[in-house]
């Protein structure tokens, strides 16, 4: 919101600098984000009349004016036609300085001397949009009654000070020069003066009679008033409120449509001028569209209407769209002779999203779609008049149309002292928080003993003693505040079991040589294309984004896989030779189709190796450390398949029979159509809340072994298509208490094992608890198991 100094001190007499001002604003909840001061460099421009226009005797293109500047007459050439003897324009003298920093000087021109300049708008560090044609090539032609002699800045409020602030969307009521006037009365505790509105009714007519106002959405507009003004001229507005409105932010159109910009500005009411005679049977109708209805707005593009958009209409259709731009049909311009002003109330939420379905941001939306006091409605329509009036646009009617079912009324809310000091560990005495709130226009009253206090309807934002406490303490000052300690036993905060496992893994795969990657939860429909997946596959089950970013982004992702092969191609293309990854993110399974709820939100583990010198066992063994670490038993690594994955090489991981994830290779094509060529990655994808839930935190303790172990190993042949895993499975089934251990330690492929078969070497470790096991035991055993899994798998000893 940007506040101009020069038009706030109308109705707050602060008399120190803008930035102490800023400052102040900013420790009472105002953030000033920065200052501006337009015109301050421009010197010794004044205003001057045209007495005498002659040819230049050399030059055809040049004019010879004499110009009188109040205290003297002065000769000046200029290229400029748009000017005729009397006319009052900006004249710079002699070393003055226009916009730009441009000094002028004396010149001779073509044999003949030149006093100074005459100047244009943009000379001026004026926006020529709202100006008459002739003055945007020419130059600035000023009112008959502009005073010779005076300073420019002073005339047309040339130099001001500008202060942008960054608002909390709570407090719709400061983005008004008003509400903005109101925070600094209450900030430094001085008069504020109450907008002064004198309307006169000119016209004889009465309202009633033109216009029919029907409010069929009243879940949506609360209020909608209606004015009427007759014999309109429309014709640019005055240069200081075009000036008012240009260091707003606001470019000028005509006077009409100015007064309802600036009347939004001053009071943060939005207004809406239609040229009446363009309404179809001087009707308006506040109603939800009809899916299919099309409007052009008032920047050109034809916008599709549907049934959730709040429209203003006529009897054959909309006319605007509610609260956010009017309609091209029925704008105001040079033919306009009769206006119907619009000072309405409409629901933010609705507004907000109209706004953002259509991808138009206004002025009036975002006042809007933050609230707006209903009651602001009747003063910002009366004030609109009144200018209307003041500055001879029109004749404004008896009398409105206002349709207000459900007035809004005051809040009430006790002041209890001693609650509101414990709050905010202050003594701040009664008389003071009463004085606090009553500059802020919140009147204290005594009832049966007890205080209470009357928020006015503009402050929507106070509902409870909290926010009571809120405004004492911003006003009272938050460097005024003690330091106090809490006043209540405080807990201390700690992680729960979940949080403390996450950071375990985290921990373990960075110990593991992994980074940690964050990607987005939204993805594209073509990942699922690119990681081959079936076209009845439920990965393929996706919840839409109703407004998303782009196509790129426009559903939940229902795997991890897209984004870390797309971190995977990033990295490569960055000629990082090797790259290990994990992430912990969520993904979105729709309960159903279409969506009547919320999806279901799982979380996954995902890690991917890609690096020339690692390999599936690589990753296999992170798995393995992290399972380990985590405490995981009965874990088990089976052959399995995936669409994404290199058949062959792809495992399947099961926790207590339960299905945990899949690892394995990349398949070639996926590589491919992430653009990675001449690379192997492997990939796992867990499911995190499985993991969590097999967790153990527990610690046990046993004493170290009293008696020795005894180590056997036994190598055998079976088929190429039998696991090391299985037979791992048999041998612990057999081996009973007294197999403390088994590792595979050698697989072997080669000239002395038949094609289709492999060697599989294994070492058992044998211990007793209670004692030295015997060599006959150990042989024993030993021999039974490999009997097992000889006859289990179909397999030979290797000699």
């Amino acid at each position: 919101m940007k506040v101009s100094l020069k038009w706030m001190m109308e109705y707050v007499d602060y008399r120190g600098s803008v930035e102490e001002l800023a400052k102040r604003l900013t420790m009472s909840g105002s953030s000033a984000e920065s200052i501006e001061y337009p015109g301050r460099d421009i010197k010794n421009v004044v205003v001057g009349e045209i007495i005498k226009i002659e040819k230049h005797p050399d030059s055809d293109k040049l004019l010879v004016t004499i110009v009188n500047v109040g205290d003297r007459a002065l000769q000046i050439i200029t290229g400029a036609h748009n000017i005729k003897e009397g006319d009052r324009v900006a004249v710079a003298l002699p070393g003055a300085i226009i916009e730009g920093g441009i000094e002028i000087k004396v010149q001779n021109i073509k044999g003949l001397e030149s006093q100074g300049m005459l100047c244009s708008a943009k000379e001026l560090g004026l926006d020529d949009h709202g100006l008459p044609e002739d003055m945007k090539s020419g130059l600035l032609i000023l009112p008959e009654d502009a005073p010779v002699g005076n300073d420019i800045k002073d005339y047309i409020g040339l130099e001001d000070a500008v202060i942008d602030f960054e608002l909390t969307p709570n407090r719709p009521d400061c983005l008004s020069i008003v509400g903005m006037a109101r925070e600094a009365a209450a900030t430094f505790n001085i008069p504020l003066t109450p907008v002064s509105i004198n309307l006169k009714e000119e016209s004889g007519e009465r309202i009633p009679d033109k216009v029919n106002v029907t409010v069929e959405a009243r879940d949506l507009c609360k209020r909608y008033i209606a004015r009427i003004i007759k014999d309109v001229k429309i014709k640019p507005s005055p240069l200081w409120m075009q000036r008012r409105l240009q260091v707003c932010g606001i470019r000028p159109i005509n006077n009409i449509v100015d007064i309802t910009n600036y009347v939004m500005l001053e009071l943060g009411q939005p207004l809406h001028a239609f040229d009446y005679d363009k309404l179809t049977g001087g009707s308006i109708i506040v109603r939800r569209g009809n899916n299919g209805e099309k409007i052009t707005t008032l920047d050109g593009q034809v916008r599709e209407i549907s049934e959730d958009t709040l429209v203003i209409a006529d009897k054959k259709g909309p006319v605007a769209l509610a609260g956010i731009m009017g309609g091209a049909e029925t704008e105001v311009s040079a033919e306009t002779r009769t206006v119907l002003l619009e000072s309405a109330n409409f629901w933010g939420p609705n507004i907000r999203r109209t706004s953002r379905r259509l991808g138009i941001r206004t002025e009036a939306s975002l006042r809007f779609e933050k609230g707006i006091d209903p009651n602001l409605a009747s003063m910002a329509a009366e004030r609109a008049c009144e200018l209307i009036e003041r500055l001879g646009a029109g004749r404004v009617l008896k009398g409105c149309v206002d349709v207000y079912p459900e007035p809004v009324l005051p809040g009430k809310l006790p002041l209890r002292v001693d609650r509101l000091n414990a709050l905010l560990g202050t003594e701040i005495s009664k008389e003071q928080m009463v004085d606090i709130l009553r500059r802020l226009e919140i009147e204290a009253i005594e009832e049966s003993d007890q205080t209470f206090v009357i928020i006015p309807t503009f402050r929507a934002d106070i509902t409870q003693e909290a926010d009571l406490a809120e405004e004492i303490a911003r006003i009272y000052g938050y460097d005024n505040l003690p330091s106090t300690l809490p006043g209540s036993i405080a807990t201390c905060g700690k992680l729960n079991r979940n949080q403390k496992l996450v950071d375990e893994i985290k921990q373990t795969l960075t110990g593991c040589g992994f980074s940690e990657i964050y990607t987005y939860s939204f993805i594209s429909p073509s990942a699922f294309d690119a990681l081959g997946a079936p076209e009845d596959h439920e990965i393929r089950r996706i919840v839409k984004i109703i407004n998303p970013l782009g196509e790129e982004q426009s559903v939940m992702r229902t795997t991890l896989l897209p984004g870390i092969l797309e971190v995977i191609r990033f990295n490569l293309n960055q000629k990082r030779e090797s790259i290990r990854i994990f992430e912990l993110g969520t993904i979105y399974i729709p309960r159903q189709i279409p969506l009547k709820e919320l999806p279901v939100e799982k979380r996954r583990l995902g890690l991917a190796v890609c690096d020339e010198n690692l390999d599936f066992y690589y990753l296999k063994g992170a798995i393995e450390t992290l399972l380990l670490k985590l405490k995981i038993r009965g874990a088990v690594f089976y052959p399995g398949e995936h669409f994404s994955l290199h058949p062959g090489r792809t495992a399947k991981i099961s926790v207590d029979g339960e299905i945990a994830g899949f690892i394995g290779e990349v398949h070639p094509d996926v590589m491919e159509n992430y653009g990675i060529e001449d690379k192997r990655a492997y990939v796992a994808e867990l499911d995190l809340d499985l993991l969590l839930d097999k967790a153990s935190t527990e610690v046990k303790f046993q004493p170290l072994p009293r008696f020795p172990a005894a180590d056997r190993d036994v190598a055998i042949v079976v088929e190429e298509d039998v696991t090391a895993g299985s037979i791992m499975e048999t041998i612990k089934e057999a081996g009973g208490e007294l197999l403390e251990n088994v590792e595979l330690f050698d697989v072997y492929r080669g000239n002395q094992i038949p094609e289709g078969y492999k060697s599989l070497a294994f070492s058992l470790t044998y211990r007793a608890k209670d004692r030295t096991l015997t060599d006959e035991e150990i042989n024993r055993l030993h021999s039974n198991i490999t009997e097992h899994i000889l006859k289990k798998f179909n397999g030979r000893l290797r000699e």
